[in-house]
């Protein structure tokens, strides 16, 4: 599988800007990739304070990403602020050409950023499904959380695909969390980070990856880079090393409470 990895600023809170500039990356690399990957919040920015910025799931911006995932046959994974019977959603999405969109809401919501006062939490461990490939999505904060991610055999995926607006003053986080994340795992980790500063006038550099089972990052992105990186995965690989070391078999038994 290819997955594109699209670091970049996103335009505060304009939705319309935001989606032209998606469509002007994907349409460069149509052809090319099976899957892209966008920043957290892609289409506005993380604006933790402005509900009316919400679509209903199946809006404008859903329909906007099916007919690119659709036009430019390829996947498309990031987050957006997403309504639904009343209530707000960091939520994480695939969409994919000729198929229903898979979501799943942002489980730990970053208190110290506003976010807690803003949007419901998911409660949902979902696995999405693509072209034989098993992902699993995290939205930013729950990287810190091994727990809500860790692989099992109810839960077993390919890809750790993590979208983030992470700043540059807290970056050592990220590149310890998300190396992590994937060795433990035995799997793929793939974190896409936005650059610049948003409205908030916070600072992001960058430092999206995409690790393999040995921790080799392949992205090779630097600091600020405003830049689109290609990946080759082979999950043919991955399941060879799972087989020669079947950790996942050997992991601790846990109960996540409060899941749906």
């Amino acid at each position: 599988m290819r997955v594109a990895l699209l670091q970049y600023p996103i335009v505060w809170a304009d939705p319309q800007a935001n989606i032209g500039l998606l469509d002007e990356r994907l349409r460069a690399i149509a052809g090319q990739v099976d899957l892209a990957v966008v920043p957290e919040m892609f289409s506005t920015g993380f604006c933790t304070d402005r509900p009316g910025l919400a679509e209903p799931w199946g809006g404008p911006t859903c329909l906007a990403l099916q007919h690119m995932a659709d036009t430019y046959n390829l996947a498309i994974a990031g987050s957006l602020m997403a309504s639904e019977n009343g209530k707000l959603y960091n939520r994480g999405f695939l969409f994919a050409p000729g198929v229903p969109p898979q979501y799943c809401d942002k489980h730990h919501l970053y208190a110290s950023g506003g976010e807690a006062e803003f949007f419901t939490p998911g409660n949902e461990r979902k696995i999405f499904e693509f072209r034989g490939v098993k992902i699993r999505m995290a939205v930013c904060y729950d990287l810190r959380f091994p727990v809500w991610l860790r692989q099992d055999k109810n839960h077993l995926y390919d890809l750790l695909i993590c979208v983030a607006c992470w700043p540059t003053i807290r970056i050592q986080y990220w590149d310890a969390l998300l190396a992590a994340r994937a060795a433990e795992n035995h799997c793929y980790g793939i974190g896409v980070n936005m650059v610049g500063t948003d409205g908030l006038q916070l600072d992001y550099n960058g430092h999206s990856a995409a690790y393999d089972t040995w921790l080799k990052d392949l992205a090779g992105f630097e600091d600020y880079e405003e830049a689109t990186r290609i990946v080759d995965l082979s999950f043919e690989k991955l399941r060879h090393f799972r087989e020669v070391l079947p950790q996942w078999k050997e992991a601790d038994e846990y109960e996540v409470k409060g899941e749906n």
